[in-house]
């Protein structure tokens, strides 16, 4: 069990997305010396529906800089020239290499999306929806070259209820970031803040996501195809599966835990709303629909597909 170092509290923080936002106004509330910004320039394919990190800095006139390589000799040097005694890593998109993490007297610490040493990697709020989680977190941990590795300071966890999207449970981690930081961060810059090392054999790890990764396999029970829809819905690219010349996307879907009203997997019209039933018996709720890249009701889904659409040997590949 180590501890961490009481030295200067003078930081640079590699930040982006919400959580960078929420975890650098943390920053400056408990009075850390931020004295320079990392974030990344917006990408004009990405949709962005999040807040800037970029905006915060500015407004409390913090230096900002937005490598295209976090481990450039040119990033190296602007670090080293403001001698942090911190590095903080906020939802920033690059893996920081040995040379940046050895520059801060008192180490480099990142928050992962997780409760840590579970779903290490990327995109950890997606995985832990897709595998039907009841709760996840975050974790402020000691960073090493291997990602998600270091020796834990503190977690919070989070409720996922069966109903939450990916957006639900990402506002709930924001909160939770909050909290940490503000009861670990004073008692971290004292010294006063144990280390524990990661058991890493009892945790997961896990790659990044691709749009074609929500292709639905109607095969799979409601529960597991349900799970899978709530955890790329929007903002994310969505579930979806194609069918007679038709790309049709579930954007949307709500259970309940009632049993199927037809034998076999299928999409009708009931009371209104759009209804699947599965595989395993079991149905739930389509809340958005869409045919083609178009949002439709149940008239213009019967104008396509007639009463009921079957879903047998509609797989994943």
């Amino acid at each position: 069990m180590n501890n961490c170092s009481s030295a200067a509290a003078g930081a640079v923080v590699f930040a982006y997305h919400d959580i960078g936002v929420r975890c650098l106004e943390t920053l400056l509330e408990l009075g850390v010396d931020v004295r320079l910004v990392v974030t990344h320039e917006d990408s004009a394919s990405e949709q962005i529906w999040f807040g800037s990190v970029r905006e915060v800095a500015d407004k409390n006139c913090i230096p900002v800089i937005t490598p295209d390589d976090a481990n450039s000799e040119s990033t190296l040097a602007r670090v080293a020239q403001v001698a942090p005694g911190y590095v903080f890593s906020f939802y920033y998109r690059q893996m920081l290499g040995q040379q940046l993490l050895d520059i801060p007297s008192s180490g480099a610490f990142n928050l992962h999306g997780s409760l840590l040493p579970k779903y290490r990697g990327r995109v950890p709020v997606n995985w832990a929806i897709i595998h039907g989680e009841k709760e996840t977190g975050v974790s402020l941990h000691r960073m090493e070259i291997k990602p998600d590795a270091g020796s834990l300071l503190a977690q919070r966890a989070v409720p996922i209820l069966r109903n939450d999207t990916a957006f639900d449970v990402f506002q709930k981690l924001k909160c939770a970031a909050e909290i940490l930081l503000m009861e670990t961060v004073p008692a971290m810059l004292e010294g006063r803040v144990s280390e524990v090392p990661l058991e890493l054999n009892m945790g997961s790890y896990f790659s990044g996501r691709k749009p074609e990764d929500g292709r639905i396999d109607w095969r799979q029970s409601a529960l597991d195809i349900h799970n899978l829809v709530r955890a790329v819905a929007p903002p994310f690219p969505g579930a979806f599966f194609d069918i007679d010349r038709h790309r049709v996307d579930l954007l949307g879907s709500y259970i309940r835990g009632e049993p199927a009203r037809h034998d076999g997997p299928a999409i009708y019209v009931e009371d209104g709303h759009f209804q699947a039933d599965c595989s395993d018996g079991c149905r739930f709720l389509i809340t958005n629909l869409c045919i083609d890249g178009e949002q439709v009701g149940p008239e213009g889904f019967q104008a396509i597909f007639g009463s009921r659409l079957l879903l047998d040997g509609v797989a994943g590949e």
